[in-house]
């Protein structure tokens, strides 16, 4: 791809060059970046999904570019942040997008997709990918380079952790028709499957495993690959009895029935859980 290739080329430039070209390159970049053309990660053959490194580093060069200036919206809400990462311009009739008023911001360099709803306050950062038809609920985060399908619920106060650097690492994924449900956290670079469930306050991080009492499996992150939410799968907060391998400290939880948080998979969705989505794409 030619921009790659100009993005590439103006990141291994001098500092001089870059403040010459970059700005140019980078505004071609960002248009792509809020058009949803080029993402910090897309999906791959057989269901994997791949890293866009040069997307990442297109991002980042635009931080470097950026100078800070004032954004305020008048004296009393002062802001300041780079030039090179505004608020992101929507035209809701042109892209058939509501932003529903009460303090939520896009950065520029996220795509929104047709049909998407934000509820007041939410963020979504520079990088993140928002499909079609999801909703994003009040106080509610999308981290930079995020990646969200096709009419996922992410509901409110629940947190997509943001992954820019380091470039090559696999950001947080939520594939399509997910439910994610309030005050859930979704951290370094999980994957969540199509059609899965998060239960409220479930939280991943790639150091956490995940139970799976229907197919008794566990799922752990591995140096080869990220932490998976297995398709439609229903998960819910759980614990787990605290084993430290010191023979004390294990007595000590022994006593204190100490146990450590983890997320278990209770079950696959059915029917039921069908039923209610579809009550939930009525009440939009």
């Amino acid at each position: 791809m030619q921009l790659e290739k100009e993005i590439e080329r103006v990141l291994g430039s001098s500092e001089a060059d870059q403040r010459r070209e970059g700005p140019a390159i980078f505004q071609q970049f960002k248009d792509r970046l809020n058009r949803g053309e080029v993402r910090a990660a897309e999906p791959a053959a057989g269901g994997d999904w791949k890293v866009n490194a040069w997307v990442k580093r297109g991002i980042l060069l635009g931080f470097r570019l950026g100078r800070i200036v004032n954004m305020s919206i008048n004296p009393d809400f002062t802001y300041y942040d780079k030039d090179t990462y505004p608020l992101k311009a929507i035209d809701g009739t042109r892209d058939n997008v509501r932003i529903v008023p009460g303090g939520t911001t896009v950065r520029d360099g996220a795509y929104i997709g047709p049909n998407v709803v934000i509820m007041p306050p939410a963020y979504v950062n520079a990088g993140a990918y928002v499909g079609e038809g999801s909703l994003i609920d009040s106080h509610a985060l999308v981290g930079s380079c995020a990646q969200v399908g096709r009419r996922v619920h992410l509901s409110a106060a629940a947190q997509l952790g943001g992954v820019l650097e380091p470039v090559g690492a696999l950001p947080v994924i939520v594939e399509d028709d997910v439910l994610i449900g309030g005050n859930c956290g979704v951290y370094e670079g999980a994957l969540v499957r199509r059609g899965a469930v998060l239960a409220a306050g479930t939280i991943l991080t790639g150091a956490t495993p995940v139970y799976d009492l229907v197919r008794q499996a566990v799922y752990r992150r591995t140096a080869e690959r990220p932490l998976i939410i297995p398709e439609g799968a229903v998960v819910v907060p759980g614990s787990r009895p605290a084993r430290p391998p010191d023979a004390a400290a294990a007595a000590f939880a022994r006593e204190h029935g100490l146990s450590l948080y983890t997320p278990v998979i209770v079950k696959y969705r059915d029917d039921k859980t069908e039923t209610s989505a579809l009550l939930e794409e009525v009440l939009r």
